[in-house]
């Protein structure tokens, strides 16, 4: 009866084995499988092959692609060969006999089930690591060739005088390298300690010696590497501490310098002693020693590496941090204003005696201000330039300078894009995505200034919402300003911001018809006829050829359409076009390369160009302040960001060292060099030979459109507005400190940061230079000049700290100066202020009513600071536009806003609203300027033009009574009474003299007496 319930002695049938059927089906799966990925791996390689050999650039992707398969194999090679060897030594230094014991006993079921699989768990486990190692050596491509091609930066470092060129070049692959005998170190020892383990080598519940001396000389062997391996890295942890971001600055401070410095020492020498102790342990076998070295390694790590630090922060920095840190603050704006290219910007101050040239409307101050706004103009440019619904412009127009009849103008333009998303539904196939709408057409643009081509000013007065724009390009009669000023050009755009994923262009015969959609005014075919839409078929010499049956399945795999292979428009002449987007196709080309946010097309020689702006960076640069990339360039109209060759977005060192088109017909790449000087830029020429151009290959009409970029002038204003105190203490105390202002007119509720404007720029000829300047600073121009502005205000504060510019125009001698007018002790008020200031003045308000009344919305523009003569003024566009959800509907610039000395000015000319503002109850009266002859302007003391007022004048009292005012606040601040009493007085009889003498009265027209009415400010 017991055996009906032995279930010990109970025999299960065997297992079916499966049937032969099932194998072959699981055999055909696993081979389809494999199959699919390589033909699609091998896909993706050859076409990539294709386009980089189609596009003059093969060498960069063999050589990218042979310095990822050497790196691979050999830290693959490396880790695979260090397990496996330390396995298969474990294996055969097992021990012969095992002595009997539970654990043992436990094993040999382990020790039978892996006896038959041996060799391919083994080998198994050594292709995984080496496949997990290899593709971690592949990725370390930048920092092997950076090693591989480093020069030296010609300067050092200020603590350990080493040219910075170790820190950048040589110090990232030293660290990679030690941190990868480490892992190979840590993972053998596991490696062999499981196999010791597991036969008998280790006994973890034996009394006795635990380990066999085979063992113990193996493990001793690779902890004493793995040691040594970190004292190599205490060491070069050293280093990293100049570049290492701290609370207070980037760099080394006091503590690092004499508490982590020291410490990292002792613990290199502990180290050392540790990995000897473990090496002597092969032949000694006692782990006494080496245990009382490491455990003495982790507490000094922590007494050292953390407590002593933090008691040397706390009780001898802390007291008199600004004293102990000064010489390490120095050091650090030294390294950062170097690093950022802001050790040359030129600093000014407005001069005291001021000359005002707003009511000379014919100024170039004045009529070169730009009132279109680039972001709220593309409705406008869609709608009266769009053509077809299935063509469209980018979301934020590009500003650009063309001379046209004769003078420079500034321009806001845009590619008219293929945008397939409008397409309708039903048309939306394969043929008609693909090999008939293929590309764009042509560039529109409108005059920025709101002025003709005869540079005469324009009115946006008008009944309803009527657009007046003043076009430049277009498609109407008339609009072909642009196009006279550059001549013929090929107008198609294949290669855009928004062109399709792919096209197939082409056709079999110079006989067959045109499929391609075009709208070029001359386009037409001997096919068509003249009721239907011209087409074209592109000719240019970018694209891949997809004649051939081998390539069409490529394709077919590559795009995942089959109609590569079926379709009847893919022929023996056809081409297939693909990564079109300008940005991509330079990255691909140069994936060392950190690319400006904004592309920008251009018309040179007869093509259509985007050009952008390419950058070198590192986050290495010793002493130099690390910050988040997409923090200092982030805008209302920033993207996104370009950063793509670190592994986060944070950087202390930047230049612009590459200028790069895409030709947008047969989407050529070309790189110029820019920065020929940048070693960051010489290193990557050296690892891809011939790719970067020199700078002197740049055509003459192509250097007319290169500028300076704006996310360089981002991270340059954002650095500079710290760093422009120089003083360790004043910098300490951040009491200077300025910040970039917040929009005042933000997309929607996120607030970001007020973006650079470009505009035509002519300095204040009468600037006061700091004595701080650098040497050998070039003159400051006195004409107008094609310029990147924004400003700053005081941290945490709203009122105005300085005006700052760059120099853009390429051709300039002056390119790239940066010059700063500081305002913040005249107490200006900042752009926000202003904002408030002009859209609760009376005047504006019922003007903007208008709309209010007709159901209309009003949108403010771009809010622009602008040195006008000796004083900054501030416009702004006002836009309006039906509140219906029309897509007709667009912002129409109907007035311009001026805030000038206090006073605010609205009309629907900049002429009409500088004039209402300076006429305004809250303005300086000024002097009317004169029909006849103007009197020359008397020289001041340092011989530039002072005041063109006469004698008695309205200007000259008024400026008599300024100063009375200030000698007035003086003298209170001195707290003397009486004689602030009699200079008010005086100031009050020089305003009422001034203001009978502009009544048409006398100047010594007695005054009321003293306290009667309102006292005048000053």
């Amino acid at each position: 009866m017991s055996e009906l319930f032995d279930e010990e002695e109970r025999e299960e049938p065997p297992a079916r084995p499966p049937s032969r059927r099932s194998r072959a089906l699981v055999i055909t799966a696993v081979v389809l499988v494999i199959a699919f990925f390589a033909l699609t791996t091998f896909a993706n390689f050859y076409t990539n092959v294709l386009w980089y050999r189609d596009i003059g650039y093969g060498a960069v992707y063999s050589r990218l692609l042979w310095t990822k398969i050497i790196l691979f194999f050999v830290f693959g090679l490396l880790m695979a060969v260090a397990v496996v060897a330390n396995m298969v030594i474990a294996f055969r230094m097992r021990p012969l006999f095992h002595p009997q014991s539970p654990e043992q006993t436990g094993l040999d079921r382990y020790r039978q089930a892996v006896t038959p699989i041996r060799t391919w768990l083994v080998a198994g486990l050594g292709v995984l690591l080496g496949i997990f190692a290899g593709t971690s050596g592949a990725g370390e491509w930048r920092t092997y060739m950076l090693w591989r091609n480093g020069v030296p930066f010609q300067r050092e470092d200020e603590y350990f005088h080493r040219d910075i060129g170790f820190f950048v070049f040589d110090l990232p692959w030293y660290h990679y390298l030690v941190d990868f005998v480490m892992a190979v170190s840590v993972v053998a020892l596991l490696a062999a300690a499981v196999v010791h383990y597991l036969y008998g080598g280790i006994r973890l519940q034996t009394p006795g010696d635990r380990l066999s001396g085979a063992a113990q000389a193996q493990l001793s062997v690779l902890l004493g590497v793995f040691v040594l391996a970190k004292a190599v890295d205490y060491w070069l942890d050293r280093y990293d501490l100049a570049y290492q971001s701290g609370s207070l600055l980037t760099g080394i401070t006091y503590t690092d310098q004499n508490a982590v410095l020291p410490a990292k020492a002792i613990l290199m020498g502990i180290a050392l002693i540790c990995a000897v102790l473990f090496f002597a342990n092969v032949w000694r076998r006692t782990w006494m020693l080496p245990s009382v070295s490491l455990a003495l390694l982790v507490l000094s790590a922590i007494l050292l590496g953390l407590i002593w630090p933090g008691i040397v922060q706390q009780f001898q920095v802390k007291p008199s941090e600004s004293d102990k840190e000064a010489p390490f603050i120095e050091k650090n704006i030294e390294a950062t204003r170097a690093a950022y290219d802001i050790d040359t910007v030129q600093e000014f101050q407005l001069p005291s005696q001021r000359i005002s040239v707003v009511g000379d409307t014919t100024n170039p101050s004045v009529t070169s201000i730009p009132l279109v706004d680039p972001k709220l103009v593309r409705q406008a440019f869609q709608q009266n330039q769009q053509v077809r619904g299935y063509y469209s412009v980018a979301d934020v127009l590009d500003v650009d300078h063309y001379k046209i009849n004769g003078v420079d103008r500034a321009l806001v333009l845009g590619a008219r894009e293929l945008d397939q998303g409008a397409l309708d539904s039903s048309v939306q196939n394969w043929l008609n995505l693909h090999t008939v709408y293929t590309h764009g057409n042509d560039i529109i643009a409108a005059y920025a200034n709101q002025r003709n081509g005869a540079d005469q000013e324009v009115s946006t007065s008008g009944q309803g919402l009527t657009d007046k724009t003043v076009w430049a390009e277009g498609n109407q009669p008339g609009q072909d300003d642009l196009a006279k000023a550059v001549g013929d050009y090929k107008t198609q755009i294949y290669f855009g911001e928004h062109s399709p994923s792919y096209s197939v262009v082409g056709k079999a015969s110079p006989n067959s018809p045109s499929v391609e959609l075009d709208l070029t005014k001359a386009a037409s075919t001997e096919d068509d006829d003249s009721s239907s839409d011209p087409t074209t078929t592109y000719t240019g010499e970018g694209g891949v050829p997809v004649g051939s049956t081998f390539r069409q399945l490529l394709y077919a795999i590559k795009f995942g359409s089959t109609n590569f292979l079926l379709s009847g428009r893919v022929t023996s002449g056809s081409e297939v076009i693909y990564n079109r987007d300008p940005k991509e196709r330079v990255k691909m080309v140069a994936p060392w390369l950190t690319l400006d946010d904004d592309v920008y097309p251009t018309i040179v020689d007869g093509r259509i160009l985007w050009v952008l702006d390419g950058y070198t960076t590192t986050d290495r640069f010793p002493g130099s302040e690390r910050e988040s990339f997409k923090t200092m360039t982030n805008d209302t109209l920033q993207d996104e960001s370009g950063l793509r060759t670190l592994p986060t977005d944070e950087i202390n060192y930047m230049r612009n060292s590459v200028k790069a088109t895409v030709d947008a017909y047969d989407g050529t790449v070309t790189l110029y060099a820019w920065d020929d000087q940048d070693p960051l830029l010489k290193a990557w020429s050296s690892a891809f030979p011939g790719t970067v151009k020199p700078r002197e290959d740049i055509p003459p009409d192509l250097m007319d459109h290169l500028r300076y970029p704006e996310d360089m002038f981002k991270v340059q204003r954002f650095q500079f507005a710290r760093y422009h105190v120089t003083d360790p203490q004043a910098w300490f105390q951040d009491n200077n400190r300025w910040d970039v202002p917040e929009d005042p007119n933000p997309t929607g509720t996120t607030k970001a940061l007020q973006p650079p404007y470009r505009m035509f720029v002519t300095q204040p000829p009468g600037l006061v230079p700091s004595p701080d300047n650098p040497e050998n600073a070039p003159p400051v121009p006195t004409t107008s000049t094609w310029s990147l502005t924004s400003t700053f205000v005081p941290y945490k504060r709203s009122n105005l700290a300085a005006y700052v510019s760059v120099d853009s125009d390429a051709t300039s001698p002056t390119y790239g100066q940066m010059r700063v007018i500081d305002v913040i002790d005249q107490q200006q008020q900042g752009p926000s202020q202003v904002a408030n200031a002009v859209r609760s003045d009376p005047g504006v308000s019922e003007k903007l009513a208008e709309f209010n009344r007709s159901g209309s919305n009003v949108t403010y523009g771009n809010l622009l600071t602008v040195p006008v003569g000796d004083e900054l003024m501030y416009v702004e566009p006002v836009y309006a536009k039906l509140a219906t959800a029309n897509e007709a509907n667009f912002p129409i610039l109907r007035y311009v806003l001026v805030f000038y000395k206090g006073g605010v000015g609205i009309d629907t000319t900049l002429s009409g609203a500088v004039a209402d503002a300076q006429s305004g109850p809250e303005s300086e009266p000024s002097t009317p300027p004169t029909t006849g002859p103007s009197p020359s302007p008397t020289t001041g003391p340092s011989g530039s033009p002072s005041s063109t007022a006469e004698p008695g004048s309205v200007q000259e009292l008024l400026d008599e009574a300024q100063q009375e005012f200030l000698a007035a606040d003086q003298a209170l601040k001195a707290g003397d009474l009486a004689s602030y009493q009699q200079h008010i007085e005086k100031a009050q009889r020089l305003v009422e003299q001034a203001i009978a003498l502009e009544n048409g009265g006398s100047p010594s027209a007695p005054a009321s007496p003293s306290g009667s009415g309102p006292s005048p400010s000053p």
